[in-house]
Formats: structure tokens, sequence, C-alpha cells
């Protein structure tokens, strides 16, 4: 089977995109694995499927490395993107994904795409740190140390497969606080099984949390390896709404592959 695909970027997240909308693709968890293999295939952290979604301009079916699906914020951003090369222009997107309906914008000045979170509902402890579902469940972890220093990847692999986020697991977020409006993360994601550059779920949950006393609208800068991302959100209580996740998305080249 040879497949026309386009490689896109979030803030160093990266994922194969394909058009699906025509023509149906179905892909084994071996061949999900190679085409994301950095050394054998195209080299990404998940793959991105386009299909028709009746009522909405396209569904995302968002496949992680090891063949396992997830909501993807940066993937959500890249998908509009791709979206738009694809043929569909939109002022205002209105896509479905695994954790239902998102929307998202292009902001014409800075060229970010403001992605609609799902709200989150509430927030659990877990002693000092906190654990959420932004689209995908995450455990978020306030860190005093030097975040650039931490082993992200022996210290998120532990709690990942901990009884705190049994059975199915979660993604692990490592912060360092910068200020009272920003905040640098480090993600070890599940699927990926590895620290990735950038995870806009995962930066979601860690502006949720990193100020726990926060009510109204806030805005959050958030540093990652990959780049800069931003959070804006209204919280009321435990609950928070009107989420947005602001950041680049952009395409890295366009291929095709024998599959």
């Amino acid at each position: 089977m040879t497949i026309n695909f386009s490689k896109y970027q979030g803030t160093g997240n990266d994922f194969v995109m394909i058009d699906g909308r025509e023509r149906e693709i179905a892909l084994s968890k071996e061949q999900v694995s190679k085409l994301c293999d950095r050394k054998f295939g195209i080299g990404a952290d998940g793959i991105i499927i386009l299909k028709n979604k009746d009522g909405y301009d396209f569904e995302m079916d968002y496949i992680n490395r090891d063949g396992s699906r997830s909501m993807c914020g940066n993937g959500g951003r890249c998908a509009v993107q791709f979206a738009r090369q694809l043929g569909i222009q939109k002022q205002e997107y209105h896509f479905w994904a695994i954790d239902g309906e998102h929307i998202a914008a292009i902001d014409h000045e800075t060229r970010w795409i403001n992605l609609k979170m799902n709200d989150v509902e509430s927030v659990k402890n877990a002693g000092n740190d906190f654990i959420l579902d932004t689209g995908s469940p995450h455990y978020v972890r306030i860190v005093e140390e030097d975040l650039r220093q931490y082993k992200v990847f022996d210290e998120g692999r532990s709690i990942r497969y901990s009884d705190a986020v049994a059975p199915e697991g979660a993604n692990v977020n490592f912060v360092k606080v910068i200020s009272d409006n920003a905040i640098f993360v480090r993600t070890y994601e599940r699927g990926v099984e590895d620290e990735t550059l950038s995870c806009g779920t995962g930066v979601t949950a860690a502006a949720l949390t990193f100020q726990p006393h926060t009510k109204g609208f806030s805005r959050v800068y958030v540093e990652t390896l990959g780049g800069s991302l931003a959070i804006e959100f209204v919280k009321s209580d435990n609950r928070f709404t009107n989420i947005r996740l602001c950041g680049p998305a952009e395409c890295v080249f366009n291929g095709t592959i024998n599959v």
C-alpha cells in the first residue's frame, strides 16, 4: 500500500499526517510502529489520519506510536493546519476527536492556532501532586530542582506505571514554576513511552493546576523543550471552562511511502 503523507510538528511534538477522507486507511500496530520509527520509518511521536465526519469539518484519528489511541493537543493544532493544506479553508474549524468536539481558529497575527479543549470538571489530589483528564489522563508534579537536569524518563516511567494511575496509566508532567503566569514543563508520554519535546494535553494539565488557588480568567505561558505555548482558561471552584491551547503548528515536509 502506497500512502501520501505530510510530516508536521507542534513545538517539537511531531506527527505523520494522512488524508483518509476518500480512502480508508487501516494500519496495524506494527505498521504504525514502523512509520513512527526514527531510523527505519518516517519518524514521529504518532500518526494522525483525517477522516470524514457528518456535521464536522473532519475527524482527527490520533494513533500513538504503540498503536493506542488518545486525544493530542499539539496534534489537534497540526490537524487544523493539515486540513488547510488539503483545501479546507475556514475561519473556525469544528472537528471530532476521541474525546469529542473541538473548535479551533487561527490567529492571523501570530499564526498560532487556538484550540478549544474540553472542560475539566475535577482535579484529584495525590499528595502534593495532581491527577486530571484534559482529553488524556495526566499526572502533574511541581519540582523545585533544575528541570533541565531532571530525570524525566526514569521518574515519569515510574509514575506512569504506578498504582496512583492504574490500570490505564497516565502521561506524567514535571513543572518548574517561572512566575505567577509562566511555567516550564517536561512530559513523559504514555503510548510513546518516552519523553516528548512537548505535549499539548500535558501543558494544559500543568497550567490548570500549578496555581491551585487561582480563580477567574487566566493566561499561562508555557515553555517546553520544543518551544513556547500559552493556555487560557476560566476557573470556578474546581471546574475549568473555556480552555484554549494556543501555539504553532508547522509542516516539515511531504512525501510518499510504501507500507
